[in-house]
């Protein structure tokens, strides 16, 4: 009786927490959305009503919504690495404390991200280098960004990174720490590594317009694909290669 009480609690707290994690996701596309329709913006991110915001965009307004964004970008990302970690709780003296830990550290270093990403874009927004939704007004700064985030594919940092990104479970076995703070730590590492990964992504951001759904449900479509078993190394190259020739060939009709 003992036992079975045990698994049920066991598999009441498991069931729980995921639901709460991919609450939290829906949540945070929702909040995306509706921030989205009081903008008065379309899937694209466009507006008539997009140069009279310039009051809007500010770092009070833009540091919550990218680390929301975060969320809602990166957390589907997440489900193998935490999957990963379940499966450990019983063969390494894991616990769902630890579980937690892991993905609150992870999301400590996103916030972290956000937080510059966020400054950045404040800035480049006085300055007159970004629209009010956040996009580069020179048509030659779009190509030299999609040109830089896509040569990042190929070097060396990319793949270190994704390698760690790409297979968690060696992470896990070569970092392993019990505990809730052992698992917040493990989180902050994964998530300095994922971020090494996938910075180019958030950044191209700035050549669609921040609030742009269609960029947010692709990039997220690309970093889970990424850190599929079997084919995320096979499309990390070729993502590369798209972005180069798209900013090269914007690059051309700039010129012309």
């Amino acid at each position: 009786m003992g036992l079975e009480v045990k698994l049920i609690n066991t598999s009441f707290i498991r069931s729980s927490l995921w639901a709460g994690f991919f609450f939290l996701i829906l949540l945070s596309w929702y909040y995306l959305y509706s921030m989205s329709l009081m903008m008065g913006l379309d899937w694209f991110g466009q507006s008539e009503r997009s140069m009279s915001m310039g009051s809007k965009v500010t770092f009070k307004t833009l540091f919550p919504m990218w680390s929301i964004m975060m969320i809602a970008m990166m957390f589907p990302a997440m489900v193998p690495t935490l999957k990963g970690y379940q499966d450990l709780i019983k063969s390494a003296n894991g616990s769902w404390l630890g579980w937690l830990g892991v993905l609150l550290g992870y999301f400590i270093i996103w916030v972290l991200f956000s937080l510059i990403i966020s400054t950045i874009q404040s800035f480049l927004t006085e300055i007159k280098i970004l629209t009010d939704l956040g996009l580069l007004k020179s048509k030659w700064m779009i190509s030299l960004v999609l040109i830089v985030v896509g040569i990042f594919q190929f070097t060396v940092l990319k793949d270190y990174c994704h390698g760690v990104c790409h297979s968690p479970m060696a992470y896990f076995l070569t970092k392993w720490r019990q505990g809730f703070f052992g698992g917040l730590r493990m989180g902050l590492g994964l998530g300095l590594f994922c971020v090494g990964c996938c910075w180019g992504f958030m950044v191209l951001g700035f050549t669609v317009g921040y609030m742009n759904f269609a960029w947010m449900g692709l990039i997220t479509l690309v970093v889970v694909i990424e850190k599929l078993p079997q084919v995320g190394v096979l499309v990390k190259k070729p993502l590369g290669s798209i972005l180069i020739i798209s900013g090269i060939g914007l690059a051309l009709i700039n010129f012309n």
